[in-house]
């Protein structure tokens, strides 16, 4: 019923969960956390939506 997954590709599910988490960086950011930090944060959270959306987890 939910599975409606025509065209999309790693860069349409990767996107909208780097420009999410992006935001949290940003935030973190100005309150004074590292900036690698962040960044790091950032990409690891959206590594694992990616391998949510991959295997049909979410």
């Amino acid at each position: 019923m939910y599975k409606n997954r025509l065209g999309h590709s790693l860069f349409d599910v990767a996107m909208p969960a780097a420009l999410g988490s992006g935001v949290v960086t940003s935030l973190a950011i100005s309150q004074g956390q590292h900036p690698a930090m962040a960044i790091g944060i950032t990409a690891i959270s959206t590594a694992f939506a990616v391998i949510c959306h991959r295997f049909d987890l979410i």
